[in-house]
């Protein structure tokens, strides 16, 4: 029997994530189809449901699931409760158990692919939703001196801070425009949107979550948006002399760490950004 994974989300047109989960899967000749599943909000608890039973081995979790599939799951992994979102589903049986594999996939971008070292470093994230929640506790983790978030709705990205200040003092939360975030952006060594602004197929297509935003030239800018994989972000960032990094790897690192929790095999991480490249190449 052919075994399904896939990934749930709303809208999927971006997502490039069947392409290079369907390649790991196959460079091991494994009978497993991995699909994407469109799935409204209103219609995520039947859809997790069907993982319960063959010949479904889990799924992956994007926006805007990742904190609402908690709900719907038998057991949550130490580290996804903590950060308080899940992109990761296992079946066993017929118990379902919710990971995050978006923390360890950013810092691994980050180190590989950006060349950059987050420890003592002074950080900016844009976003509060699960992608952000992932960064901000990856971040922490790793002993980054300091920690602003901003985001479009204040109370969230205060909400997220006050969530995290147990585990690091003087984290800063403010609006995603104005002064403060000017100021904090001028001096960043590490800014990181994990908005979906910017993002092919949305309404934010085209902008910039840091329009008309000083850039510090010394900084690594990262954009967890993959698709386009030159987002306004990271143009504005190139041209303020700062150094970039797109969301790609990331992706890539969180699939591969995905593909190891369904099939206790080794990811084929080369194959994975091939297939992801490729279909980047093919989507624009």
């Amino acid at each position: 029997m052919t075994k399904l994974v896939g990934i749930f989300g709303y809208p999927l047109a971006h997502s490039i994530s069947p392409a290079f989960q369907q390649a790991a899967f196959d460079s091991y000749s494994m009978d497993v189809r991995y699909e994407a599943w469109p799935v409204p909000p209103d219609d995520l608890e039947r859809a997790v449901g069907k993982l319960r039973a063959e010949p479904y081995m889990g799924a992956n979790v994007t926006v805007p699931h990742k904190q609402q599939v908690m709900e719907f799951i038998d057991t949550i992994d130490p580290v996804a409760a903590r950060i308080g979102a899940v992109n990761t589903i296992a079946r066993s049986g017929e118990s379902l158990t919710g990971y995050n594999t978006d923390a360890t996939g950013f810092i691994r971008s980050l180190r590989e692919r950006g060349g950059f070292e987050p420890r003592g470093c002074r950080a900016l994230v844009l976003g509060a939703g699960g992608a952000a929640r992932a960064a901000v506790f990856g971040l922490i983790d790793e002993g980054v001196e300091s920690l602003a978030i901003a985001n479009r709705t204040l109370e969230r990205a205060e909400s997220l801070a006050n969530e995290a200040s147990p585990l690091m003092e003087g984290i800063s939360a403010m609006p995603l425009h104005g002064d403060e975030l000017s100021r904090i952006a001028a001096t960043a060594d590490l800014i990181v949107n994990s908005t979906s602004i910017g993002m092919r197929h949305t309404d934010s297509e085209g902008n910039s979550p840091l329009a008309g935003v000083r850039i510090n030239p010394r900084s690594l800018v990262c954009d967890m948006v993959y698709n386009p994989q030159d987002t306004p972000l990271l143009k504005e960032a190139r041209a303020a002399g700062a150094r970039t990094l797109g969301g790609l790897p990331m992706l890539i690192y969180q699939g591969a760490a995905a593909f190891e929790i369904w099939t206790d095999k080794e990811a084929p991480v080369e194959v994975m950004f091939r297939a992801g490249e490729s279909a980047m190449a093919e989507s624009s």
